[in-house]
């Protein structure tokens, strides 16, 4: 409700073809960046230096002059945009036959939050047919989705809500909608045919590229889980279904939130390559970004590859960008992590700021992570990270494993896993830096001996 760029409209019917019952036509419709963005301009160096939009709780740092990225790059309801737009033709099973790629302008009829689309799928109101028909592809399309069988991991986002002083004022986690997932499944449909649609075309283009786990952390995911009562089969093809069956398994285990931690950090990091080598969370063989040019230069190369492709103008990719994509492909990915960092350490300084009154206030939380400094606990309320220090945990030593995502002590053997349970004590907050110190209120080890006084030297005869 809150969104300030629009660069993707949606649009389905049923399909008029008797050749296909029950199927559909699903229109992806994506501000055309290339059309404003031309290549080797200021701008465009600019953006690939940038490589992605920066999302602060108080700002957003944009990768394209506001002008165009809240503008004339976004679909306003009633006014004419450029685009680039992939026509699906669906099954009846969801699956998508055909595909076809546009450039062109198109007018938006409708602006909807995903609250108010989810109230018009759910029926309220009732009079809103237009939906009536993107709603049932989507349906057609998450069956699809189903049995394709990708990663399932649920990882619930919380968004900091700040006041006009810039003061947090509400921390909370959106509702998942059914309407979120139907523009993340057309978004995933249209970047899998702009990808099928350059190698057809043998074009050269940047892919997101997500690896399958490496075996170690696979086989340490196996010794983390085991001690739990659940099993996790070696020695066979690694797909998702097999983390989806673990996390099936302890979807009702007080062990669940542990699970589901571990599962997610024995994946790789997903990245931009120019080498093919799938998606291993959505379980799909190519995939390249196509569908938030105004927000990732990934997105602007493939649109450049695919005006060149389909022969649309004379502003699609050069040989020049095509040779250059490996290292514009290494430099996002870095833009990207850094991205990453820069949001986390603004939420980390909001949420220190935020706590800094709660000071001696006690709160349930997990352990995200471990090392030689201590466990990290992320707070169940709220969401802030801080860390309990080693030395607090008690007189004996303790050793981190990486690996088996543990710490454990070496007289008591006491160990703590990721995503486990703990109550803790707020001891100090760090707007500037961030940080949080927590002591451990219950789980600790042996208290620490006092220090002997160190008797009186005798003064000699």
């Amino acid at each position: 409700s809150d969104a300030r760029d629009h660069d993707d409209a949606v649009f389905a019917e049923p399909d008029p073809d008797p050749q296909n019952q029950g199927g559909y036509v699903v229109w992806v419709a994506i501000a055309d960046v290339a059309h404003y963005v031309r290549l080797g301009s200021a701008i465009d160096k600019e953006a690939r230096k940038r490589g992605n939009s920066v999302y602060m709780p108080d700002r957003v740092v944009p990768m394209l002059p506001e002008k165009l990225s809240t503008n004339l790059c976004s679909l306003r309801v009633g006014a004419w945009r450029v685009t680039l737009a992939v026509r699906m033709t669906l099954r009846a099973d969801g699956r998508v036959a055909a595909h076809r790629f546009y450039r062109g302008p198109i007018k938006v009829a409708t602006k909807l939050s995903y609250q108010q689309a989810q109230d018009a799928f759910d029926g309220n109101p009732a009079d809103a047919p237009t939906l009536a028909a993107l709603w049932q592809a989507y349906q057609a399309m998450a069956a699809a989705r189903e049995k394709r069988a990708p990663l399932n991991i649920d990882r619930p986002e919380r968004r900091i809500e700040l006041n006009k002083a810039g003061e947090i004022e509400h921390i909370h986690t959106p509702p998942r909608l059914e309407a979120h997932r139907l523009i993340e499944e057309m978004m995933v449909a249209a970047n899998v045919c702009a990808a099928k649609t350059l190698e057809k075309h043998k074009r050269a283009l940047i892919y997101r590229a997500h690896d399958t786990p490496p075996d170690e952390r696979v086989r340490a995911l196996a010794d983390f889980v085991r001690p739990l009562g659940l099993t996790l089969s070696l020695g066979q093809t690694v797909l998702p279904q097999m983390f989806n069956a673990l996390m099936a398994q302890a979807r009702q285990d007080v062990h669940y939130p542990s699970i589901s931690e571990a599962v997610l950090r024995t994946q790789a990091q997903a990245i931009y390559s120019t080498e093919n080598i799938g998606h291993f969370g959505l379980n799909l063989g190519q995939y390249a970004h196509f569908t938030s040019p105004i927000r990732r230069y990934a997105d602007l190369t493939v649109h450049r590859a695919l005006i060149a492709a389909l022969k649309f103008g004379d502003d699609g990719q050069t040989t020049a960008e095509a040779e250059a994509l490996p290292d514009i492909a290494e430099t996002i990915s870095a833009t990207e992590r850094r991205a990453m960092l820069a949001e986390r350490a603004a939420n980390d300084r909001y949420l220190a700021a935020y706590m800094a009154n709660r000071l001696g206030d006690n709160f349930t939380g997990r352990v995200s992570g471990l090392s030689r400094a201590g466990l990290f606990i992320r707070l169940d309320d709220g969401g802030a990270d801080g860390l309990v220090p080693i030395s607090t945990l008690g007189a004996e030593r303790f050793y981190a494993d990486a690996e088996k995502m543990q710490l454990t002590g070496s007289t008591t053997g006491l160990t703590f896993r990721i995503g486990q349970e703990v109550e803790v004590k707020l001891k100090e907050a760090m707007p500037l830096k961030g940080g949080l110190l927590f002591s451990l209120q219950q789980g600790g080890t042996y208290e620490r001996k006092k220090k002997r006084r160190p008797r009186p030297k005798r003064r000699g005869r």
